[in-house]
């Protein structure tokens, strides 16, 4: 890819992001959290389940954006601060939404992360001002973008002076209606070859099935993927957006089992591998 230059692969060795003093881009990472916060109540309730299950960071939309104008749009500041109270309880950083370039420096007063939604990815004046902001920057994936636009969005972040861009693969749109989206699996070894930046992976919005959530979060761990986002809500029928496709809390304590246990193996072979060669 010719037009790459801060985000290639030669450009520098692998970057590794500090967010709030969670390393992305070594080990494997989890971002867990309500689609959008409701409420305090919720918000720290979720926030305290995912940290016991061991999440590493807590997601959670203040400001959501919706096909219908009617839908629920988030608490914005109210939300935000919500946001802190759970983060100040459980010590887990915060990683939320900003959706206005104008939105960008009292958003990042309360996020550990910003992160550029799928619809953004393409909002160049969004993409410049956070990447003048003093704060990591997760890029989702646009629904229809390659991975040469995507990492291209990418330049414009890195090329206003901030290096901590982690790339986010949410799935795309395809002619499959089974899923809400179609997850590209393939795109983590590939931007593997293509970046030095980090890259996790969304399976709740890829799949947007309850069902599907653990098996393509096990897929992304074992292609290589640098951490995971997925959605978690106490009651998920009770959720203002996304109802269908968040995960319980019990659901989520068995996928961080499962991913235990697959990591422990990938290891255990890893080593008989090396040991062996």
């Amino acid at each position: 890819m010719k037009n790459l230059k801060l985000a290639a692969r030669e450009a520098r060795s692998r970057t590794v992001v500090n967010a709030g003093g969670v390393e992305i881009g070594r080990g494997f990472v989890i971002m867990a959290g309500p689609c959008a916060v409701e409420s305090e109540e919720q918000t720290v309730q979720a926030a305290r389940a995912v940290k016991a299950a061991g999440a590493d960071i807590l997601r959670g939309g203040a400001f959501k954006p919706r096909t219908s104008p009617y839908a629920f749009q988030g608490l914005g500041m109210a939300g935000l601060k919500i946001l802190a109270t759970a983060a100040a309880e459980t010590g887990l950083p915060v990683i939320t939404e900003v959706l206005d370039p104008r939105d960008v420096e009292w958003v990042a007063e309360y996020a550990d992360v910003l992160q550029i939604g799928t619809r953004n990815m393409q909002n160049f004046s969004l993409l410049k001002e956070v990447g003048r902001a003093r704060k990591p920057v997760m890029l989702k994936r646009g629904m229809y973008a390659t991975l040469e636009e995507w990492l291209n969005c990418a330049e414009y972040i890195l090329g206003e002076g901030n290096p901590d861009v982690i790339l986010c693969e949410r799935g795309i749109r395809s002619f499959e209606p089974y899923t809400r989206n179609t997850l590209d699996l393939s795109a983590v070894p590939a931007l593997a070859e293509l970046t030095h930046l980090p890259v996790i992976v969304d399976p709740t919005h890829a799949t947007g099935r309850v069902s599907l959530i653990a098996p393509m979060s096990r897929g992304a761990l074992a292609v290589g993927a640098h951490g995971l986002m997925v959605e978690v809500h106490p009651n998920p029928s009770e959720a203002l957006c996304d109802a269908k496709q968040a995960l319980t809390i019990d659901k989520f304590n068995s996928l961080m089992g499962e991913l235990r246990s697959l990591q422990a193996f990938m290891a255990e072979q890893k080593s008989e591998a090396e040991v062996a060669g």
